[in-house]
């Protein structure tokens, strides 16, 4: 499927200027959806249910929260942005209830509908709208004039203009200033949860603590290892990020370019790809969402220790130490936590 890009002046919003969007969740991604729709001209409604951080923090930025259910009922379009897994719960006791009969259900993954956890009526609309980022960087680049390229799609197209909702949303978020790319809730959630999975979160972690291991193993000092490992991964990141592999070659000695050359493959070898194949296969196949879903319903206690290990591991102490002598990073974390608790 190719890529489309749709410049922000050339784009009509009626549509959506006439709809009344609640917004279900107030973390990372609902709260910036909220604010860019707010601050886009929307008729935007926040459901949070009471009691939580997120409640406390939509109050704080100025909105009057309410239910679930009752910002529900006022909405044309009803905006899913609540971890994958309480969505499910969330639908039958709080949305399906009170929804109007030809509200749109927009979806920022497509989790829930791709592996039908939530199966809406064949009346609605169902539509997804997903930055390539996280929150806080959605809200930051809109503040500045600037946008996070989204993804778009549609599942189900009863109107006839689901396609248009999905768009000028992403329109009302600044996503159009950087790019809108229309998938598939398939593929979107396919490629996003193999992307976390085997590269970006699961993949790199398991290397940089492989790396450290290993050189810890044969008697080099744990700070050393951190500073090969882990430190240094985000200057080779941000030359990916910044010009592809291209950048990083441009910016790098010859002597590691060799060494990328010819160690690389060795440690991402035949069985590593495999691997990968397993990993990609089972989330096509669903058995990845049933485990998930099994371990969310069963209590999460595996998850919970699994994490607290992760958590435990040398390379967390070691730079935790070290990291507390560089105000560099001390200073861009708090610069951080202000954008994220920026009053509006």
């Amino acid at each position: 499927m190719s890529a489309a890009f749709f410049a922000q002046q050339n784009l009509d919003t009626t549509l959506i200027d006439g709809l009344a969007i609640a917004v279900l969740g107030y973390g990372s991604q609902g709260r910036a959806h909220a604010l860019n729709l707010r601050d886009s001209g929307c008729n935007v409604r926040v459901g949070v249910r009471e009691g939580g951080p997120s409640y406390e923090q939509a109050m704080v930025d100025g909105w009057a929260v309410q239910s679930v259910a009752a910002a529900v009922r006022e909405a044309d379009l009803i905006c899913f942005l609540t971890p994958d897994m309480p969505q499910k719960a969330m639908y039958e006791e709080d949305v399906r209830p009170y929804m109007k009969h030809d509200a749109t259900l927009l979806f920022a993954h497509g989790f829930s509908i791709h592996y039908g956890r939530i199966e809406p009526g064949p009346e609605h609309d169902v539509i997804l709208c997903a930055p390539k980022g996280p929150g806080a960087l959605v809200r930051r680049q809109y503040e500045e004039g600037k946008g996070v390229p989204c993804l778009i799609a549609v599942e189900a197209n009863p109107s006839g203009h689901a396609k248009q909702k999905a768009l000028q949303y992403a329109h009302k978020i600044g996503g159009t200033r950087a790019g809108v790319l229309e998938t598939t809730f398939k593929e979107e959630t396919e490629t996003d949860l193999f992307g976390e999975q085997a590269v970006l979160c699961g993949g790199a972690t398991e290397l940089v603590k492989a790396g450290f291991e290993t050189l810890v193993s044969a008697g080099y000092q744990p700070e050393l290892a951190y500073f090969e490992c882990l430190h240094e991964l985000k200057l080779i990141v941000d030359l990916l990020y910044e010009g592809g592999l291209a950048k990083m070659h441009q910016f790098i000695s010859d002597t590691a370019k060799y060494g990328t050359l010819v160690s690389g493959r060795r440690v991402i070898d035949a069985h590593a790809r495999r691997n990968m194949q397993r990993i990609l296969e089972e989330i096509q196949d669903g058995t990845f969402a049933a485990r998930w879903q099994n371990e969310y319903e069963t209590g999460l206690k595996n998850y919970r220790s699994q994490l607290q290990e992760e958590l435990r591991h040398e390379i967390e102490s070691t730079g935790k130490r070290l990291r507390s002598q560089m105000s560099w990073i001390q200073q861009a974390g708090d610069k951080t936590d202000d954008r994220s608790r920026r009053h509006h």
